[in-house]
């Protein structure tokens, strides 16, 4: 498969002056789609040495370069900052001119970790956050390819290269020198390498810090920074227990852990589907529908909450969307029966939610007598984009 311009679904039409940050993990897209969206926008690209050691130096010639460029031709439209996390600085001259000249600046970048722990100005709310996600779907249409999507991932270079195996490697190593090492996020280096092959072993799991710890030859508050750090760079993100209890007891304490991209999370592993069926290709279609489900929530501007429910007698609900409305459970398998509806039913019986639904690879929607709806997935992906779902 050639590489190709995506057709990206994410909404970057700004009201005349609006400001935004567009965060997204490294080769996400941003830089590609901001090209394509603003050809014409003054552009400072942070990962060009020249403009990094002529703006880190004096962040005051930002400022002046702009109000020059503002008095010969007005600027109109955002002026576009790659990578802003390098210079935190530049956030106080941005205020300036918002604030001043009501020059419009789209702000990109793959971390806010940088300017968290540098106390920088986030223009107080002056400017929007939107995110930028790997692939979906919904953007590939005809040219998806679920096992292809499984292996390779959704970013999309890696989609479309069939020299994938390598351009994962690579994304990782750089990921690592780049953006922990060069970024002096972590001290220790390979304990933290250490740490990423547990994640990528434990990835949708219930978070066990104590055993990472173990593993990695750090105590567990380091193993709990070491988290934050990839939640901070947008690499991985927490799913938290629904802890709404009803009858039994449930796991209220234990978060579960998923890597941003299915495909980074099988390259740490080393992991190659054959086929579609199986435990692991269970473990990745449920992580993949995830992923969807995170991205439709930020692009159709939702704000529901995604948990999951799990009892200590074993039964569970992948995915519960907000104070329980929706219960989704997923399911690599092509034929569902009384067994794998199991956790549903007794979630429905607790918490009556308005919609259960059950993803899997039927090729046929159904209703069960108890009220379930067994959706296939592009099914489910339909109809969840159409906004059937919301809570």
């Amino acid at each position: 498969m050639s590489e190709k311009l995506f057709n990206r679904i994410i909404d970057l039409s700004l009201p005349k002056g609006q400001s935004t940050f567009l965060w997204g993990p490294r080769k996400t897209g941003k830089t590609t789609l901001l090209l394509e969206k603003f050809p014409k926008s003054l552009r400072y690209d942070l990962l060009q040495t020249d403009v990094f050691l002529r703006l880190s130096k004096e962040p005051f010639r930002f400022r002046e370069e702009l109000l020059a460029k503002n008095e010969r031709e007005k600027i109109e439209g955002p002026v576009i900052v790659d990578e802003i996390q390098k210079i935190p600085a530049l956030l106080d001259e941005i205020h300036w001119l918002i604030e001043h000249k009501k020059i419009s600046f789209l702000l990109c970048g793959s971390s806010a970790r940088k300017l968290k722990r540098s106390h920088a100005n986030l223009l107080g709310g002056r400017a929007w956050r939107l995110e930028l996600f790997p692939l979906t779907y919904r953007e590939l249409g005809d040219d998806f390819d679920l096992l292809r999507a499984l292996n390779h991932g959704l970013i999309p270079k890696h989609y479309v290269d069939e020299e994938y195996a390598r351009a994962l490697e690579a994304y990782i190593y750089n990921y690592l020198q780049e953006e922990i090492q060069y970024e002096g996020l972590v001290r220790n280096l390979p304990a933290f390498t250490r740490f990423l092959d547990a994640v990528s072993f434990s990835n949708g799991e219930l978070v066990n810090y104590t055993n990472i710890s173990r593993d990695c030859g750090v105590d567990a508050k380091t193993v709990a920074q070491y988290y934050q750090i990839l939640c901070d760079t947008l690499i991985g993100t927490f799913l938290e227990p629904f802890r709404k209890q009803r009858k039994r007891q449930v796991i209220s304490a234990t978060s579960k852990f998923y890597l941003f991209d299915v495909g980074v999370a099988g390259g740490l592993t080393r992991r190659l589907l054959q086929t579609n069926r199986g435990a692991e290709f269970g473990k990745a279609f449920e992580h993949f529908i995830l992923m969807e489900l995170l991205a439709y929530r930020s692009y159709a501007r939702k704000h529901f909450k995604i948990s999951f429910w799990r009892t200590k007698d074993g039964h569970e609900v992948d995915f519960v969307i907000d104070d329980g409305k929706i219960a989704i459970e997923v399911k690599g398998a092509d034929h569902m029966g009384a067994q794998e509806t199991k956790g549903l039913r007794v979630f429905m019986e607790e918490h009556k939610p308005q919609k259960a639904i059950l993803v899997c690879q039927e090729t046929v929607p159904r209703k069960t007598e108890s009220g379930i709806d067994i959706l296939p997935w592009k099914v489910f992906f339909e109809r969840l984009w159409n906004d059937e779902f919301s809570p």
